[in-house]
């Protein structure tokens, strides 16, 4: 990378684009996509979120979105792909779910629902986690971005189901049950030992999602540019072109990504569209990182 041409870009939100569970972008970061975007590069926000928690993203300019971890793709103005569960699997998975004593919030397309419990979990042990995902909930929850609780459910349709649980081994019997429906993204346990997971179905993941663009716009995988910090990223990292965790991403995600750049709240996402000349030029000041576009990590430093 680092050479000029039209490239799709795709971004992860919470601990990417914006500090894990807010709304609220870096200037850098907002720089840096505007000035990607005068040049004639294409961004895509690539998310968990449903369309409902990342829209009020798109007011800084976005060519499309993926949303609910490419359940629901947007476009332009084009409903690209959607593919919620059924009301069979979504009544079974439940069933299964709640007898393993795993909490769940199910997403739909413009709200999210979560049992009470799930919320009193939260707040108990999340409070010093270091999980982006982990935190985006909690502060989500706290600042009333969406999530309403269960007894506000109407039938809408899942996208997807986000887990939490205090052991791994409660997803030993779901996994069996249901994996050859769903997929199962298990994020890294943080300080407390607590584990968040995400399940969707078969036929999609973030990467497949960036596939489905890149071929709809009739531009080269190989000229697309994935970012990215925790494991349900991992799919998108591993399709695109060229693959960028944040420092303050997860270190199994580092291990499949070609670079490694500063963290959100450092201006990492500015540095990297420098270097890899989304931008023209980097806006700070770096040494430039040389990537052949093999997957062997390298670092863009601050």
């Amino acid at each position: 990378m680092g050479q000029f041409g039209r490239k799709v870009v795709f971004l992860d939100i919470d601990g990417t684009f914006t500090p894990p569970g807010t709304n609220e972008p870096p200037d850098s970061a907002l720089q840096a996509v505007r000035k990607a975007r005068e040049n004639g590069n294409l961004c895509f926000l690539c998310t968990g979120r449903n369309e409902g928690m990342l829209a009020p993203l798109l007011q800084y300019g976005f060519d499309g979105y993926i949303a609910s971890s490419g359940g629901h793709i947007v476009c332009g103005e084009e409903i690209l792909y959607d593919a919620p569960m059924t009301p069979g699997q979504q009544e079974r998975a439940v069933e299964i779910l709640k007898r393993n004593g795993i909490y769940l919030t199910v997403e739909c397309c413009n709200a999210s629902y979560t049992e009470e419990s799930f919320k009193d979990f939260l707040r108990e042990h999340a409070s010093e986690g270091h999980n982006s995902e982990l935190l985006r909930w909690r502060r989500q929850i706290e600042s009333d971005l969406g999530i309403l609780p269960m007894s506000a459910y109407e039938g809408e349709p899942v996208y997807k189901m986000v887990l939490m649980m205090e052991s791994r081994d409660q997803l030993a019997e779901p996994i069996a049950l249901l994996g050859d429906e769903f997929s199962f993204c298990l994020q890294e346990g943080d300080q407390f030992g607590i584990y968040n997971a995400e399940m969707v179905g078969k036929d999609f993941d973030k990467g497949r999602a960036l596939v489905r663009v890149c071929r709809h716009l009739h531009i080269p995988v190989s000229d697309s540019i994935a970012f990215g910090d925790s494991m349900n990223d991992k799919e998108m990292l591993l399709a695109a072109g060229y693959a960028v965790c944040m420092e303050n991403g997860s270190d199994g995600l580092k291990n499949v990504a070609d670079a490694v750049c500063p963290a959100v709240d450092e201006n990492g996402l500015a540095i990297a569209f420098g270097e890899l000349g989304l931008t023209g030029q980097s806006i700070y000041q770096t040494k430039t990182a040389q990537a052949d576009g093999s997957r062997r990590k390298q670092t863009i430093p601050a």
